[in-house]
């Protein structure tokens, strides 16, 4: 799937370059600052930043693919995010993890045909005492279990 980017996010992307290319070790906070406003890091941005940071498109390649945060392909209109760190593991995150999978159709990293829903792992959220755990958007919900987890994902798709 490639996704073309738009005049203006393009033009975002190269005041992000300009704004991070003279500091040190710039290329992780200009990925995250290009996430951040954009919503994900697409390959027409590789060349770009490895010209302004003097690296290889291999390199940014590289860093871009290596950490789970980045993505590759836009976002649905809301992320789920299901912790699989050893305390959420321990409480069920696992059978939680099988379960959307499962009620979404998709994997770790894809969104759902209506576009409602981007399924990610996370590997921790920092919310251990109410394990497990899942971070919908910028929310976290702790002690979820499939009924919960139903009523979230009814609540983003109806959104």
């Amino acid at each position: 799937m490639t996704t073309a980017l738009s005049t203006e996010e393009l033009t975002k992307i190269e005041a992000h370059i300009t704004a991070h290319k003279h500091m040190p070790g710039a290329l992780l906070p200009l990925l995250h600052a290009i996430q951040d406003d954009i919503g994900w890091i697409s390959e027409e941005a590789y060349l770009p930043i490895s010209k302004a940071l003097a690296l290889s498109v291999a390199e940014v390649h590289g860093v871009v693919t290596f950490y789970h945060h980045f993505r590759r392909h836009p976002a649905g209109r809301h992320v789920l995010q299901v912790c699989r760190a050893e305390s959420c593991q321990a409480m069920g995150a696992e059978k939680l993890e099988a379960h959307v999978k499962s009620t979404l159709g998709v994997d770790y990293h894809q969104t759902t045909k209506d576009g409602a829903i981007t399924l990610e792992p996370v590997y921790c959220l920092g919310n251990c005492a109410c394990s497990p755990a899942v971070m919908m958007d910028d929310e976290v919900y702790g002690r979820m279990d499939n009924q919960k987890m139903a009523e979230l994902i009814s609540e983003a798709r109806g959104a």
